[in-house]
């Protein structure tokens, strides 16, 4: 049953909601231009907020559908059986989302996926780290910036704010901050170089 319920969150996460919407929609595949990611940062770039508010809305869903099916499980909710099959089931969402099944294993960085994991998992972390990701984003209008910080801090919230006593959570808290700054290595080559694009989320469709 376990392996069952991660194989289903992989394929929840290999859903390539960015390239579907884009082939569907406007027969642009959108890691062809922009970043190359198909993620929704990307999407709005390419493709406007039209297409970018479903993507992103659906990249954060991914991640709460696949944790949500811990609950078929049989464990005791809020167990450290619960809590660390939630993790699995995210984690193997996330890399659904990173090496779809369904768009040739081109996928995304997983920032929206993640947030849809760790809210489900750990609420007031994920907020507050989101708060940082918000601030962040409204002061540079840099998505990247704003997601690696976003990210840093999440495991500095659970663990050092909270005070976090479940070990595994505390090495996926942070995994998640880790694999953020991995999947960021270009972006942050372009930061330092001062050409990282900014974004504006409240601009008209293309």
């Amino acid at each position: 049953m376990i392996a069952v319920l991660v194989l289903i969150a992989y394929l929840l996460g290999s859903i390539p909601t960015s390239v579907w919407i884009g082939k569907t929609f406007y027969n642009i595949d959108v890691r062809e231009f922009g970043s190359g990611n198909a993620g929704a940062t990307n999407t709005f770039r390419v493709l406007g907020k039209n297409a970018g508010i479903p993507v992103l809305i659906i990249d954060i869903l991914k991640g709460t559908a696949a944790v949500a099916l811990a609950y078929f499980s049989g464990y005791e909710i809020n167990s450290n059986e619960f809590v660390n099959l939630e993790i699995g089931l995210g984690i193997a969402a996330l890399i659904g989302h990173i090496f779809p099944v369904f768009a040739g294993f081109r996928g995304g960085k997983g920032v929206a996926t993640i947030l849809g994991v760790v809210i489900c998992i750990v609420p007031i972390s994920c907020s507050l780290a989101l708060l940082v990701f918000l601030v962040v984003l409204f002061s540079t209008r840099i998505v990247s910036l704003s997601s690696m910080l976003g990210g840093l801090s999440f495991p500095i919230f659970l663990n050092l704010v909270l005070g976090n006593s479940n070990v595994v959570l505390t090495i996926f808290s942070i995994v998640v901050a880790t694999l953020l700054i991995v999947t960021h290595r270009k972006n942050i080559q372009r930061l330092l170089k001062n050409q990282e694009s900014k974004v504006n989320l409240f601009a008209s469709n293309k």
